[in-house]
């Protein structure tokens, strides 16, 4: 019983000191690659009316600057909840190795790849990442489609690569794109108050970002949980 509480225990740890590191990366990379334009289309948004682009390189446009008391308050903000999510999904990913261990950096990179599309691709294809000032509908009808392009995300994914029989890929890979046809609740037309083009600018930042993280967190998770759960082997 003793070794089986260790095992759990190195597995939690495992799995913490991974989400603290992908947390942290995800932090550095989004201090300047996402903070800024966070920054920049909140200054449309406390505008009166919306400026123009000619109006971007202003001096009324506020700029990040880690070293500003507000911005540096954020930044601790944004690397506390990044922790956490890294944290929350290391944890998720420590609890699949446990049950498909051994497990190598590689087969974690490919489970980090799957967390990216079920949680952050897949969704974002309906419901792309907003920036302040955007004009989005009812957060109920958003949420519900979020957890139904989850779950038929990654129902579909486990089906379709580990599916024991050809039925069962079949039918993973039906549920992938049922989300998408029924249709995600995001306007058709863009009518946010910052410029289209910086909307668009911080969903292409928003996916490379995420695809780094959950690439680090699934190799870091796989080669900690290797390293430290493996490494006591419970008692019978």
């Amino acid at each position: 019983m003793n070794a089986r509480l260790a095992v759990l225990r190195r597995i939690v740890f495992s799995a913490c000191l991974a989400g603290l590191v992908s947390g942290l990366v995800l932090t550095g990379i989004q201090m300047f690659g996402v903070l800024p334009i966070i920054v920049e289309a909140e200054t449309y948004e406390n505008s009166i009316g919306a400026p123009t682009l000619d109006q971007e390189s202003s001096s009324q446009h506020h700029h990040y600057d880690p070293n500003a008391a507000s911005d540096r308050y954020r930044l601790w903000w944004t690397a506390l909840a990044n922790v956490g999510i890294g944290i929350g999904f290391g944890l998720l990913l420590s609890a699949i190795y446990a049950l498909r261990s051994p497990v190598t950096w590689a087969q974690g990179l490919a489970w980090g790849m799957g967390g990216y599309v079920t949680f952050f691709l897949a969704p974002a294809i309906g419901l792309p990442p907003g920036i302040p000032g955007d004009a989005v509908v009812a957060l109920e009808a958003r949420q519900l489609w979020w957890v139904l392009t989850v779950t038929c995300t990654g129902v579909g994914l486990l089906l379709l690569f580990l599916g024991p029989h050809w039925m069962f890929k079949v039918l993973g890979a039906v549920l992938l794109p049922v989300p998408h046809l029924i249709g995600a609740p995001y306007p058709d037309v863009y009518t946010g108050l910052a410029p289209e083009i910086l909307a668009n600018r911080f969903y292409l930042v928003a996916v490379i970002v995420n695809a780094i993280f959950w690439l680090v967190l699934g190799a870091t998770s796989a080669v900690l949980f290797r390293r430290l759960a493996q490494k006591t082997v419970p008692e019978s």
